[in-house]
């Protein structure tokens, strides 16, 4: 990443100003723009999160804002009501509250003297969901969005559920919104008030987890917010961004779809980071392609980008399997719409012998995966630090229910979801399938593509659950992860079916055996043959950025992750180590140490052992301010209910002036 210093037009930042909303609230802004801006006015990009400018974001702002302000934009960067030095209580996600705030702000940019009047909005995973959902109020000053790692559907693609699952991101997320909302203000921009802003926040502060169980089937809770519910409410030009390293990307050709506003989509090969400086790469010119995007659609100038293709995505070549890759190797390839006319589906049946063309005599496979299958998974979401990839299958596999074609006489490229159909029985009422889509190597090294789960209860509705008749027979489908990826000749193309996937979602609540039928069922690829016109695409240019921001750093970051197996209990720990190092800010002073400890614990036959406990502490501060929190959350569960216990500490100094405990219990609702 190229670093650049002198921008076409020399920029000044605000580095605090509030802006007032009509009910008496003070959002805190952070804002770039260029010097003769109140001469020469510009349109505004506004990022919108709930994670403190001050400090939480300051890092890649730097590396984005400037650059934006110095080729003639105003470049705002608000902390949403109750985060960081805004008023307020930050409740939940999304609410309806932070839009109606945000169209405030869109307001008040508008009516600004260095402001054309004409203003986009940019963001990645919580910015990039407000970007979609504020562009579905239609506000006027809103002419363009850039939205990245994001999701159009709440419920059935985002961190809570996948297929009816109830992740364990779900409770992960929701501690490290627990320990983020336990931050104060600082002193520095808010003054003396910051005491009594941070107890009013501490005092008042909920538990996401609790909101978020009474919630366990696709709600109106989670339509709100969800784009999908109609797509045709999105007006304004909308540039869908994501990686096939992050938790999201499924939306961009969902969003392709279904939008009938001016769209764009890019997937490349990244983790859930801007692609100017994410891994694994290859990094590309980013901010210059945002350019093309907001002179387009902000300025009125026709940079070309419209008569592009709609959909560019990076076609992942084979690789070893590993935890990390800093590049992914590949070429990029194009569709000018879709669902493209260039995606030929192809069918292969699971027979008991393995994948082929035709479907052979059914045959009864009966399968009960150990509880633990999972521990090669990486994470749901990879922020492209070693280990959050999939590892080496092999052993996992070993596992499940295996269905693998012969070696491949020529190459096959995907683009898509691949969908499997299962026909099958459990002798239970409630289940879950777990289907990976897997490339094995001559040598046996096998490569997670894609995987898929589904709650059977949800077989026909995430809305409308329903149990399972014991024994039954159904035939379900099982929509795996978009994906691009080159199968290269001799290899096999495998499919491994299991019953769990923890520590990726949570178990069923009783063992269960599956019984799949072999011929009937069925997994259909999005084959995409090789074409010439690949070849012809723009180069992207090369990734820029404004510098970085100066830090100090005392103690590096570190994680250390570990899988343990105690073999004569049959219980499986993994954990998750990760300090976050201690750094000073040297523009502000501002000093921050921060760490996580994450462990996820469950018996090889027993699903209402599945346990989460995750402590969170951060100290921060300048000279003698000096305040710390500490949060733990622990989630486990019974066949019938899901318990949470969390606590909450902050101290000023060496007094502690705040302590919370919650407990909290939930039915399981089919999950």
């Amino acid at each position: 990443m190229k670093t650049v210093s002198e921008l076409p037009r020399k920029i000044r930042e605000i580095e605090n100003t509030f802006i007032p909303l009509k009910d008496g609230t003070r959002l805190a802004a952070r804002i770039w723009l260029p010097e003769d801006a109140d001469r020469n006015p510009v349109p505004a990009i506004l990022e919108y999160l709930p994670y403190r400018k001050r400090d939480g974001t300051s890092e890649r702002d730097a590396l984005t804002h400037p650059y934006f302000a110095g080729h003639g934009y105003a470049a705002v960067r608000v902390d949403i009501r109750g985060t960081g030095e805004s008023d307020g209580i930050l409740l939940d996600e999304y609410l309806k509250a932070e839009q109606d705030d945000c169209l405030e702000v869109l307001q008040w940019l508008a009516n600004q003297p260095w402001c054309t009047g004409a203003c986009g909005m940019i963001g990645i995973s919580w910015g990039g969901f407000n970007g979609l959902q504020v562009a579905a109020r239609q506000p006027a000053e809103l002419k363009a969005v850039i939205t990245l790692c994001s999701t159009d559907d709440r419920y059935a693609d985002d961190i809570h559920a996948m297929g009816g699952c109830m992740l364990v991101d779900n409770v992960a997320w929701a501690s490290a919104m627990f320990a983020l909302q336990s931050h104060p203000p600082d002193p520095a921009l808010v003054g003396e008030r910051w005491r009594e802003m941070w107890l009013q926040r501490l005092e008042n502060q909920p538990l996401l987890i609790d909101n978020w169980l009474r919630h366990q089937r696709r709600d109106a809770f989670w339509k709100h917010g969800s784009v999908c519910e109609n797509y045709a409410d999105i007006t304004c030009a909308v540039y869908a961004v994501g990686g096939w390293a992050d938790g999201y990307s499924n939306a961009i050709p969902r969003l392709l779809a279904g939008l009938t506003c001016p769209k764009k989509g890019l997937i490349g090969p990244w983790a859930h980071r801007y692609p100017h400086f994410a891994e694994p790469g290859p990094r590309i010119g980013f901010l210059q392609e945002c350019l093309r995007w907001w002179d387009q659609w902000l300025k009125g100038i026709d940079t070309g980008i419209m008569a592009e293709p709609m959909y560019r995505a990076w076609m992942q070549e084979s690789v070893s399997p590993r935890t990390y890759y800093a590049e992914r190797p590949g070429r990029w390839v194009a569709e000018p719409a879709w669902p493209s006319p260039n995606i030929r589906p192809q069918r292969f049946a699971l027979n008991a012998s393995g994948l082929a063309a035709s479907a052979a005599p059914e045959v009864a496979l009966a399968h009960r995966s150990p509880l633990s299958i999972g521990a090669l998974a990486g994470h749901w979401c990879a922020y492209g630090y070693a280990p959050d990839l999939p590892a080496d299958q092999r052993a996992e596999d070993g596992k499940s229910l295996l269905f693998d074609s012969a070696a491949l006489a020529a190459a096959v490229e995907i683009l898509g979801d691949p969908v499997v159909t299962l026909e099958l029985a459990v002798d239970r009422p409630q289940a879950q399938v777990c289907v990976r889509l897997n490339d094995v190597a001559p040598d046996g090294a096998s490569l997670r593509v894609s995987y898929g789960l589904l709650n059977l209860a949800h077989r026909e509705s995430h809305e409308h659950p329903t149990p399972l008749e014991p024994g039954k027979r159904y035939r379900v489908r099982i929509q795996l992860n978009d994906i691009a990826h080159v199968f290269p000749a001799g290899h096999r193309i495998r499919v491994a079916v299991s019953t769990s996937y923890w520590p990726i979602a949570w178990p069923a609540p009783a063992t269960f055996t599956l019984t799949l039928y072999a011929g009937p069922s069925a997994i259909e690829l999005p084959v995409r043959p090789p074409r010439a016109e690949d070849a012809e695409l723009a180069p992207f240019l090369p990734a820029e950025a404004t510098p970085a921001l100066r830090m100090t750093q005392h103690r590096p970051d570190k994680t250390n992750e570990a899988v343990t197996s105690d073999l004569i209990g049959g219980t499986t720990v993994f954990t998750t180590d990760e300090d976050y190092g201690r750094y000073t800010i040297d523009d502000i002073d501002f000093t921050s140490d921060m760490q996580k400890k994450e462990a996820f614990r469950i018996g090889e036959e027993d699903p209402t052992s599945a346990a989460v406990e995750i402590a969170n502490s951060r100290r921060m501060g300048r000279g003698d301010w000096n305040v710390r929190t500490k949060t733990r959350t622990v989630m486990r569960c019974t066949a019938e209910e899901f318990i949470v216990e969390a606590t909450l500490d902050a101290y000023e100094g060496d007094i502690r002036v705040l302590s919370r405990n919650w407990q909290v219990r939930h039915k399981r609702d089919c999950a």
